[in-house]
Protein backbone atom coordinates (compact mmCIF):
# COMPACT_ATOMS: atom_id res chain seq x y z
CA UNK A 1 0.00 0.00 0.00
CA UNK A 2 2.80 2.25 0.64
CA UNK A 3 4.22 1.67 -2.18
CA UNK A 4 1.22 2.33 -4.43
CA UNK A 5 1.12 5.52 -2.57
CA UNK A 6 5.01 6.44 -3.28
CA UNK A 7 4.36 5.80 -6.68
CA UNK A 8 1.32 7.94 -7.30
CA UNK A 9 3.42 11.04 -5.71
CA UNK A 10 6.40 10.20 -7.89
CA UNK A 11 4.09 10.27 -10.72
CA UNK A 12 2.40 13.36 -9.50
CA UNK A 13 5.78 15.08 -9.36
CA UNK A 14 6.63 13.76 -12.59
CA UNK A 15 3.45 15.10 -13.91
CA UNK A 16 4.11 18.86 -12.19
CA UNK A 17 7.88 18.75 -13.55
CA UNK A 18 6.33 17.99 -17.18
CA UNK A 19 3.97 20.45 -17.11
CA UNK A 20 6.29 23.12 -15.97
CA UNK A 21 8.62 22.27 -18.35
CA UNK A 22 5.99 22.64 -21.04
CA UNK A 23 4.75 26.04 -19.69
CA UNK A 24 9.01 27.15 -19.76
CA UNK A 25 9.09 25.77 -23.09
CA UNK A 26 5.98 27.24 -24.41
CA UNK A 27 6.80 30.99 -22.83
CA UNK A 28 10.21 30.78 -24.83
CA UNK A 29 9.09 30.13 -27.59
CA UNK A 30 6.69 33.17 -27.26
CA UNK A 31 9.32 35.31 -26.18
CA UNK A 32 11.67 34.09 -28.95
CA UNK A 33 8.58 34.79 -31.50
CA UNK A 34 7.76 37.99 -30.10
CA UNK A 35 12.05 39.06 -30.21
CA UNK A 36 11.97 37.97 -33.82
CA UNK A 37 9.32 39.82 -34.61
CA UNK A 38 10.13 42.90 -33.25
CA UNK A 39 13.47 42.84 -34.69
CA UNK A 40 11.50 42.47 -37.96
CA UNK A 41 10.01 45.92 -37.33
CA UNK A 42 13.24 47.40 -36.22
CA UNK A 43 14.65 46.09 -39.97
CA UNK A 44 11.78 47.55 -41.97
CA UNK A 45 12.18 50.80 -39.82
CA UNK A 46 15.98 50.89 -41.00
CA UNK A 47 15.77 50.09 -44.01
CA UNK A 48 13.18 53.01 -44.75
CA UNK A 49 15.45 55.34 -43.12
CA UNK A 50 18.11 54.26 -45.04
CA UNK A 51 15.94 54.73 -48.18
CA UNK A 52 15.04 58.32 -47.58
CA UNK A 53 18.20 59.68 -45.36
CA UNK A 54 20.67 61.00 -48.03
CA UNK A 55 23.98 60.69 -46.57
CA UNK A 56 27.31 62.09 -47.75
CA UNK A 57 31.37 62.14 -46.85
CA UNK A 58 32.50 65.70 -46.51
CA UNK A 59 35.90 66.83 -46.84
CA UNK A 60 36.82 69.49 -44.01
CA UNK A 61 40.43 69.51 -44.06
CA UNK A 62 42.10 72.95 -43.25
CA UNK A 63 45.33 72.00 -44.45
CA UNK A 64 47.21 75.55 -42.93
CA UNK A 65 45.16 75.39 -39.57
CA UNK A 66 46.50 71.68 -39.05
CA UNK A 67 50.09 72.46 -39.39
CA UNK A 68 49.99 75.06 -37.33
CA UNK A 69 48.56 73.16 -34.22
CA UNK A 70 50.40 69.95 -35.06
CA UNK A 71 53.50 72.00 -34.22
CA UNK A 72 52.05 72.52 -30.37
CA UNK A 73 50.77 68.96 -30.15
CA UNK A 74 53.24 66.95 -32.44
CA UNK A 75 52.74 63.17 -30.88
CA UNK A 76 49.31 63.55 -30.36
CA UNK A 77 47.15 60.26 -32.39
CA UNK A 78 44.82 63.06 -33.10
CA UNK A 79 46.83 63.92 -36.82
CA UNK A 80 45.79 60.15 -37.15
CA UNK A 81 42.25 61.28 -37.95
CA UNK A 82 41.86 64.76 -38.12
CA UNK A 83 41.92 64.54 -41.59
CA UNK A 84 39.06 62.03 -41.97
CA UNK A 85 35.75 62.94 -43.74
CA UNK A 86 32.64 64.24 -41.96
CA UNK A 87 29.23 62.26 -42.75
CA UNK A 88 26.78 65.07 -43.48
CA UNK A 89 23.23 63.89 -43.16
CA UNK A 90 19.92 65.90 -45.13
CA UNK A 91 17.52 65.54 -42.40
CA UNK A 92 14.44 66.83 -44.41
CA UNK A 93 12.95 63.34 -44.44
CA UNK A 94 13.87 62.04 -41.04
CA UNK A 95 12.43 65.16 -39.59
CA UNK A 96 9.16 64.82 -40.97
CA UNK A 97 9.16 61.17 -39.83
CA UNK A 98 10.11 61.64 -36.63
CA UNK A 99 9.99 65.48 -35.44
CA UNK A 100 12.40 64.30 -32.56
CA UNK A 101 15.33 63.38 -34.46
CA UNK A 102 18.33 65.05 -33.66
CA UNK A 103 21.41 63.80 -35.27
CA UNK A 104 23.20 61.12 -37.09
CA UNK A 105 25.61 59.23 -35.36
CA UNK A 106 28.14 56.71 -36.88
CA UNK A 107 30.91 54.64 -34.80
CA UNK A 108 33.76 53.40 -37.43
CA UNK A 109 34.03 49.36 -36.62
CA UNK A 110 30.43 49.08 -35.17
CA UNK A 111 26.87 48.81 -36.78
CA UNK A 112 26.30 51.90 -35.08
CA UNK A 113 24.76 54.14 -38.49
CA UNK A 114 21.50 55.64 -36.89
CA UNK A 115 19.36 58.76 -36.38
CA UNK A 116 19.31 59.44 -32.91
CA UNK A 117 15.84 61.23 -31.18
CA UNK A 118 15.39 62.79 -27.98
CA UNK A 119 12.66 62.98 -26.23
CA UNK A 120 11.55 64.44 -22.48
CA UNK A 121 12.64 62.16 -20.35
CA UNK A 122 15.33 58.54 -21.07
CA UNK A 123 12.26 56.03 -20.81
CA UNK A 124 10.52 56.50 -24.01
CA UNK A 125 12.84 55.75 -26.10
CA UNK A 126 13.83 52.70 -24.23
CA UNK A 127 10.62 50.63 -25.88
CA UNK A 128 9.52 52.64 -28.93
CA UNK A 129 10.56 52.85 -32.30
CA UNK A 130 12.12 55.88 -34.57
CA UNK A 131 8.14 55.80 -36.08
CA UNK A 132 7.11 55.82 -32.43
CA UNK A 133 5.64 51.90 -32.93
CA UNK A 134 5.82 50.33 -29.42
CA UNK A 135 8.93 47.87 -29.67
CA UNK A 136 11.34 46.66 -27.37
CA UNK A 137 13.88 46.86 -29.16
CA UNK A 138 13.73 50.76 -28.91
CA UNK A 139 15.62 53.28 -30.35
CA UNK A 140 19.22 54.98 -30.17
CA UNK A 141 18.23 58.34 -28.09
CA UNK A 142 19.66 61.22 -26.51
CA UNK A 143 20.14 62.11 -23.00
CA UNK A 144 17.05 64.44 -22.38
CA UNK A 145 19.31 66.53 -20.74
CA UNK A 146 21.83 67.26 -23.32
CA UNK A 147 20.71 70.42 -26.16
CA UNK A 148 22.30 69.17 -29.16
CA UNK A 149 22.67 72.36 -30.46
CA UNK A 150 24.98 73.38 -27.50
CA UNK A 151 27.63 71.23 -27.27
CA UNK A 152 27.80 70.27 -23.68
CA UNK A 153 30.76 69.01 -21.63
CA UNK A 154 29.33 65.23 -21.66
CA UNK A 155 26.64 64.57 -24.53
CA UNK A 156 25.32 61.08 -23.70
CA UNK A 157 23.71 58.67 -25.69
CA UNK A 158 22.30 55.45 -25.28
CA UNK A 159 20.69 52.19 -27.13
CA UNK A 160 19.66 48.80 -26.38
CA UNK A 161 22.31 45.82 -26.69
CA UNK A 162 20.36 43.30 -29.16
CA UNK A 163 21.68 40.30 -29.47
CA UNK A 164 21.59 40.43 -33.03
CA UNK A 165 23.73 43.85 -33.47
CA UNK A 166 21.27 46.19 -34.08
CA UNK A 167 20.85 49.06 -32.10
CA UNK A 168 23.78 49.48 -29.55
CA UNK A 169 24.16 45.49 -30.11
CA UNK A 170 27.73 45.81 -31.74
CA UNK A 171 29.03 48.41 -29.02
CA UNK A 172 30.28 45.96 -26.94
CA UNK A 173 32.70 45.07 -29.55
CA UNK A 174 35.10 47.75 -28.51
CA UNK A 175 36.20 45.93 -25.44
CA UNK A 176 37.24 43.08 -27.57
CA UNK A 177 40.92 43.52 -29.10
CA UNK A 178 40.31 42.95 -32.56
CA UNK A 179 38.41 46.84 -32.39
CA UNK A 180 40.76 48.28 -29.89
CA UNK A 181 44.18 47.15 -31.78
CA UNK A 182 42.45 49.20 -35.34
CA UNK A 183 43.29 52.88 -34.92
CA UNK A 184 40.63 53.37 -37.92
CA UNK A 185 37.89 52.92 -35.46
CA UNK A 186 39.11 56.04 -32.96
CA UNK A 187 36.56 57.68 -34.58
CA UNK A 188 33.02 58.64 -34.45
CA UNK A 189 31.40 60.68 -36.86
CA UNK A 190 28.13 63.02 -36.01
CA UNK A 191 25.90 65.26 -37.95
CA UNK A 192 23.35 67.72 -36.75
CA UNK A 193 21.01 69.79 -38.66
CA UNK A 194 23.51 72.38 -37.60
CA UNK A 195 27.01 70.92 -37.76
CA UNK A 196 29.22 68.48 -38.70
CA UNK A 197 31.95 66.51 -35.80
CA UNK A 198 34.23 64.18 -35.52
CA UNK A 199 35.03 62.99 -31.49
CA UNK A 200 38.01 61.06 -30.52
CA UNK A 201 37.93 57.91 -28.63
CA UNK A 202 39.86 57.95 -25.32
CA UNK A 203 38.48 55.87 -22.98
CA UNK A 204 36.40 52.34 -23.23
CA UNK A 205 35.14 49.53 -20.35
CA UNK A 206 32.63 47.24 -19.15
CA UNK A 207 31.33 48.37 -15.40
CA UNK A 208 28.96 47.50 -12.96
CA UNK A 209 25.61 49.25 -13.07
CA UNK A 210 26.59 53.17 -12.26
CA UNK A 211 25.50 56.42 -13.01
CA UNK A 212 28.73 58.51 -12.50
CA UNK A 213 29.45 58.40 -15.93
CA UNK A 214 26.24 60.10 -17.04
CA UNK A 215 27.03 63.48 -15.20
CA UNK A 216 26.04 66.07 -17.59
CA UNK A 217 26.53 69.43 -14.92
CA UNK A 218 29.90 70.15 -13.26
CA UNK A 219 30.30 73.06 -10.94
CA UNK A 220 33.31 73.72 -11.71
CA UNK A 221 36.90 73.20 -13.34
CA UNK A 222 37.93 71.17 -10.61
CA UNK A 223 34.99 69.14 -10.74
CA UNK A 224 35.44 68.22 -14.85
CA UNK A 225 38.93 67.40 -14.19
CA UNK A 226 38.02 64.62 -11.63
CA UNK A 227 35.44 63.53 -13.63
CA UNK A 228 37.57 63.03 -16.54
CA UNK A 229 40.55 61.88 -14.99
CA UNK A 230 37.92 58.64 -13.44
CA UNK A 231 36.53 57.84 -16.74
CA UNK A 232 39.60 58.14 -18.95
CA UNK A 233 41.57 55.49 -16.12
CA UNK A 234 38.39 52.72 -16.20
CA UNK A 235 39.99 52.79 -20.28
CA UNK A 236 40.79 48.77 -20.77
CA UNK A 237 43.01 50.02 -23.45
CA UNK A 238 45.45 53.36 -23.55
CA UNK A 239 44.54 55.63 -26.49
CA UNK A 240 47.02 58.15 -25.63
CA UNK A 241 44.77 60.81 -26.11
CA UNK A 242 45.03 64.08 -24.54
CA UNK A 243 42.33 65.48 -22.41
CA UNK A 244 41.80 68.69 -20.36
CA UNK A 245 38.73 70.94 -18.86
CA UNK A 246 38.50 72.87 -22.65
CA UNK A 247 37.11 69.40 -24.22
CA UNK A 248 33.96 68.37 -24.50
CA UNK A 249 33.16 64.80 -24.40
CA UNK A 250 30.57 62.51 -26.45
CA UNK A 251 29.54 59.14 -24.11
CA UNK A 252 28.06 56.13 -25.80
CA UNK A 253 26.19 53.66 -23.05
CA UNK A 254 24.89 50.09 -23.40
CA UNK A 255 23.77 47.09 -21.19
CA UNK A 256 26.11 44.17 -21.29
CA UNK A 257 23.97 41.24 -19.77
CA UNK A 258 21.85 41.90 -16.69
CA UNK A 259 24.24 44.49 -14.18
CA UNK A 260 26.92 45.82 -16.34
CA UNK A 261 27.22 48.65 -18.80
CA UNK A 262 29.75 49.10 -21.79
CA UNK A 263 30.94 52.55 -21.68
CA UNK A 264 32.46 54.80 -24.71
CA UNK A 265 34.10 57.88 -24.12
CA UNK A 266 35.41 60.20 -27.08
CA UNK A 267 36.15 63.52 -27.26
CA UNK A 268 35.16 66.81 -29.69
CA UNK A 269 38.42 67.52 -32.16
CA UNK A 270 36.65 68.99 -35.42
CA UNK A 271 33.52 70.64 -36.10
CA UNK A 272 32.22 72.48 -39.42
CA UNK A 273 29.05 74.55 -39.47
CA UNK A 274 27.02 73.14 -42.42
Amino acid sequence: MNELIEIKKKNKIAIMITIIAIIIIIFSLINICIWAWENSKSKKVKNKIDNMAIIIEKSGNDEEKIQEEKEILPTDPYWDFIKMNYVEVDFQKLLKENQETVSWITVNGTNINYPVVQHSDNEYYLNHSFDGSENSAGWIFLDYRNNIENTEKNTIIYGHSRENGTMFGSLKNIINNDWYNNSQNYVIKMSTIKENTLWQVFSIYKTPYTNDYIQTEFSNNNEFSKFINSIKNRSIYDFKTNIGINDNILTLSTCYGLNDRVVMHAKLIKKQER
